[in-house]
């Protein structure tokens, strides 16, 4: 079955805090719509939180739910206490190309296997109840290039398929290179075509 190309991602970072048996668990939950950013953020949380016990971090890449661009760790916790917990957590709540890390500052408690797992899964869980969500919308990019007076009709185009211009050239032709949701770009197409009667040329970018 093809994956669906539009599903919920979350729609800014957000963090929380808990405490549990004095030790701190701090979430710090993400948008992570490649393995590059989901690594890039792991990175940072560690340099954010220097003095920090433990980092233990899960991502899951690509629709809700699927597997084949996620993974965990547990940063030095007893192995399947963090990591594996979070990333369950991660893939049952529904959103897509997400990525946690818990910072723990050890507060002189130990908490035993399943206790920690409870409190990575909890405070995981938390943070993804409370993160704003959006929807992840495929983009692609076009060019447009034709005559200057049939590129000023075109421009009044762009908004109605919610179409971005990235950047412009005017040397003998206009260019416009522009970024709209995948879905809208034949209408667009089609619209450029029918204004310009066929004068603009639509390419991929």
């Amino acid at each position: 079955m093809k994956p669906p190309e539009r599903y919920p991602v979350p729609a800014t970072t957000h963090r929380v805090e808990e405490t549990v048996k004095h030790s701190r668990f701090i979430a710090t939950i993400t948008p992570a719509p490649c393995i590059e950013a989901a690594r890039t953020f792991i990175e940072a949380i560690r340099a954010e939180f220097p003095d920090a016990t433990h980092h233990c971090w899960a991502y899951a890449v690509g629709a809700p739910g699927t597997t084949a661009r996620s993974a965990a760790s547990d940063a030095g916790e007893p192995s399947g206490t963090a990591g594996r917990p979070m990333l369950a957590v991660l893939l049952g709540s529904g959103l897509g190309d997400v990525a946690v890390v818990v910072t723990r500052y050890f507060g002189g408690v130990k908490l035993g296997r399943g206790g920690l797992a409870r409190a990575y899964s909890g405070v995981t869980r938390r943070a993804l109840s409370e993160v704003p969500r959006a929807e992840r919308i495929p983009r692609v990019a076009l060019r447009l290039t034709g005559p200057h007076d049939a590129m000023a009709a075109v421009r009044h185009l762009l908004a109605r398929h919610g179409a971005q211009v990235t950047s412009e050239s005017f040397d003998a032709d206009a260019t416009l290179h522009v970024e709209l949701p995948a879905d809208a770009a034949e209408a667009l197409r089609a619209d450029v075509l029918a204004t310009a009667s066929g004068r603009v040329r639509v390419e991929p970018a």
